[in-house]
């Protein structure tokens, strides 16, 4: 059998005493003379420590521009309440308020692309911050829908600016065996921002009605502040200073998010390649559009997750869930935010959970867990909310709402992105990511934009029971098109989509993957 591989210095700590198995092609090296044939790991230099908190410090102040998408998200929720009283609007103007943002940020991420090309992804983060403030002021003085509407169209534009930007930057900054658990930072802050939305509803609730709802969405400039902060401190990515012929600063950059001056010299050869290697924009889209079989498989995988991380919800419990309480019987305006603020600190801390579990458990067990897990809940919230006329207890759908969250937090939250990042060439990758947020943005805004409207016609319950419905497909889409990527090299990812039929072909075991790999990197002795 092939040489143990052992992850080094570079993974993070075991869960539960459990080493990971794995380790990707690019983390391992020839054997050098002195070291008897094994196979040496990078990460065990003196330096790994402090470069692994450095890469990680630069996608946490990379990911800042997440609290705002997630602080408009549940703010909201809370303000629409107050806005309604204030300006008088109706229904349908409640559903266009709420769902036009996930459309407006769709434009903004498309814009981003070649804002992030011309500018750098540092400079595009600040832009994006710059746009929400401007949009999030607009709202906080606006004296009518019509301006109400205006500068929630332009905080659209500056959301859909960062959300796209930051994923790009943490994984051309990350080293590969962290790249798992970074790219999961902005989904983390999302919700964190949901989660300080919610607070913010409950504190200022007890401002007058003209006025609560005004310094609630004025609050969210806060954290788009940091921003300016953000832009001293970060560098910018090594593979955009590539792509501008900045080779010596890529260099730079590079030894500081690097375990050695060896590794950092690796990784620029590697972008380098990579650069002249990539197809161009048009001929990436011609490919896209006309798929190979296997190109079209990792289209499933990657489309599908997208639009079942939507299409389960999510969005119509954050945004509506005062509604959907009230529902269920909690009538005072105090109960319903406070409700709300518990749904947040659920969604938090199974997120943080995710990122934990996510480079050991795996992704496939945890997207079983969430998808099952989510299916339950909306079961059980659909039920009890039709016995509730006949008395079922109110405060049922609170518990049952905080375990969606969690099970959503849990696995197809964070993950739908990782794997995104993974399943995809690098040729195709941005492109590919781009379509696949496009259909996650259309599906949010179509959810978001019409719950009320189904829960008129077909009550809440009849809702959540059509939700109920998808997420029970999604259970059964991620058992026939999504493959385990975790701890694979990229060749082996590719490989899985080998197959026929439209199905992930079986797994590649590793083992097979190291003495494939072992054969070409390390040749074996003659004599056995």
């Amino acid at each position: 059998m092939g040489a143990e591989v052992a992850a080094g210095g570079g993974s993070l700590p075991g869960f539960l005493g459990r080493k990971s198995r794995y380790a990707r092609m690019d983390d391992v090296l020839p054997p050098e003379p002195d070291d008897g044939g094994g196979v040496r790991v990078r990460g065990g230099g003196g330096s790994s420590s402090s470069s692994r908190r450095y890469v990680v410090a630069c996608s946490v102040f990379a990911s800042l521009n997440h609290i705002l998408l997630g602080y408009d998200v549940g703010v909201m929720s809370g303000c629409i309440i107050f806005i309604q009283k204030d300006l008088h609007i109706t229904e349908v103007q409640q559903e266009v308020l709420v769902g036009c943002l996930s459309f407006i940020s769709l434009l903004g991420s498309l814009a981003a692309g070649r804002t992030s090309d011309a500018i750098g992804r540092k400079w595009t983060i600040g832009l994006a911050a710059a746009v929400f403030q401007a949009g999030a002021a607009i709202m906080t003085f606006a004296p009518s829908f019509a301006a109400l509407m205006a500068g929630r169209l332009l905080a659209g534009i500056g959301i859909g600016i960062g959300i796209m930007v930051a994923p790009v930057y943490i994984s051309e900054i990350s080293p590969a065996r962290l790249r798992g658990t970074l790219a999961s930072f902005p989904e983390i802050f999302i919700s964190f921002g949901i989660l300080l939305g919610y607070v913010s509803n409950l504190a200022f609730s007890g401002l007058p009605d003209h006025i609560n709802w005004r310094v609630m969405l004025g609050a969210g400039i806060l954290p788009s502040i940091s921003i300016a902060f953000v832009l001293l401190v970060i560098p910018e990515s090594p593979r955009w200073l590539v792509m501008q012929s900045r080779a010596g600063d890529a260099r730079a950059v590079l030894a500081k998010v690097s375990d050695s001056d060896e590794e950092a010299e690796e990784r620029l050869a590697e972008i380098e390649e990579a650069a002249r290697a990539t197809a161009s924009d048009t001929a990436a889209w011609r490919e896209l559009l006309r798929p190979s079989p296997v190109v079209r498989r990792m289209l499933i995988t990657g489309l599908g997750v997208q639009f079942f991380q939507q299409a389960t919800g999510i969005d119509a419990l954050v945004y509506y869930s005062p509604t959907i309480f009230k529902d269920s019987g909690i009538t005072t305006e105090s109960q319903l935010l406070a409700a709300t603020v518990a749904v947040g600190f659920s969604k938090v801390a199974f997120i943080v959970i995710a990122i934990v579990l996510v480079d050991h458990v795996g992704r496939k067990p945890l997207l079983y867990i969430s998808t099952a897990g989510i299916t339950a809940c909306l079961a059980v919230l659909a039920a009890s909310l039709s016995l509730l006329a006949r008395g079922a207890l109110p405060g049922g759908a609170v518990v049952t709402v905080c375990g969606f969250v969690a099970f959503f937090s849990v696995g197809i939250g964070p993950i739908n992105m990782v794997l995104s990042s993974e399943i995809y060439p690098l040729r195709l990758r941005a492109q590919a990511v781009a379509i696949g947020f496009a259909l996650n943005r259309m599906a949010s805004g179509a959810v978001a934009m019409s719950f009320l409207s189904i829960c008129r016609a077909i009550t809440v319950a009849g809702a959540f029971t059509a939700f109920a419905v998808v997420s029970a497909m999604s259970v059964v889409f991620v058992h026939m098109f999504v493959p385990e990527t975790s701890g694979k090299t990229l060749e082996q990812i590719e490989s899985m989509f080998h197959g026929g039929g439209g199905v992930v072909s079986a797994e590649v075991e590793l083992g097979d993957g190291e003495r494939l790999e072992h054969k070409r990197l390390v040749p074996r002795p003659s004599s056995r």
